[in-house]
């Protein structure tokens, strides 16, 4: 049977082409975890719990930065006091399943782009169809570039900045699996998603929703947004927050040029 064009379906056929796509997503998601099962040492002892150890590229980056820069040590990380504990019976098991699941998404997020564009293609112009191979990977590059960004650069600082602060020498920190593990679900995904943006900002300048003008006009609350974002995850050195701001700033940059150009050619069309 030949696939039914947008304007012919009805909403509950929309409803179900929806259905089946969120089913293969998951299906997809649940392969891919299964398979970092095989690779589950490594997976948590090497990647998750990466950052926890002074020995992490991140740190051992800005430590050699800072002796390049000349402020000696001053931004090197020899030791970071904390331990991580289990508090929940079934606690381990909970984040062993999550933690795989979320490696399983990362992993299959190309695929689950597959089918989202198979699912809005039939409103799509004939021309642009033709963009699939192009869509797919440009965000799929985005998305892992927004992972690594995150990996690298927001969860040590985050580490860092929660390890060195205190209120009291009395208090000691004794963080929780559920707590550590929750900071880099939200740091990776939040960064990865945040990197989406020029192919977000593509579709809602086709739609109308949004103009270049619109974007640049609120750019210095987006700059004020990222610099707080910045320093939140961040030590209080300069250096630091100029490394986790500079690439959301020029993602941002990389947007308003991207409506700029999808708005010209609306416009051109119009004419």
């Amino acid at each position: 049977m030949a696939k039914k064009n947008l304007g012919e379906m009805s909403f509950l056929d929309h409803l179900e082409e929806l259905r089946w796509l969120l089913v293969r997503s998951t299906i997809a998601i649940c392969i891919m975890a299964f398979v970092t099962y095989f690779v589950s040492d490594y997976l948590f002892d090497v990647i998750i719990l990466g950052p926890t150890r002074p020995s992490f590229f991140t740190y051992v980056w800005f430590c050699d930065l800072s002796h390049q820069l000349g402020f000696a040590d001053s931004i090197c990380i020899t030791e970071l006091n904390f331990i991580i504990q289990n508090t929940e019976m079934e606690g381990q098991v909970n984040i062993f399943v999550w933690m795989c699941l979320l490696a399983g998404f990362i992993l299959s997020f190309p695929y689950i782009l597959w089918e989202l564009w198979k699912f809005i293609s039939p409103a799509l112009y004939e021309k642009e169809r033709k963009h699939a191979k192009i869509f797919i990977f440009t965000s799929s590059l985005l998305f892992f570039l927004g992972v690594i960004f995150g990996y690298y650069v927001v969860i040590p600082m985050s580490v860092n900045f929660v390890a060195t602060f205190s209120i009291s020498d009395v208090v000691v920190n004794q963080f929780t699996i559920e707590s550590y593990m929750g900071m880099v679900k939200t740091s990776v995904l939040a960064s990865g998603l945040f990197f989406e943006l020029p192919i977000i900002i593509y579709f809602l300048t086709k739609l109308g929703l949004v103009t270049p003008d619109f974007l640049r006009k609120y750019w210095k609350y987006a700059v004020i947004i990222i610099l707080i974002i910045a320093a939140i995850v961040t030590p209080p050195d300069v250096v630091s927050q100029t490394i986790v701001a500079i690439p959301m700033l020029i993602i941002y940059e990389v947007s308003i040029l991207i409506s700029r150009i999808v708005y010209k050619n609306k416009l051109k069309e119009n004419v």
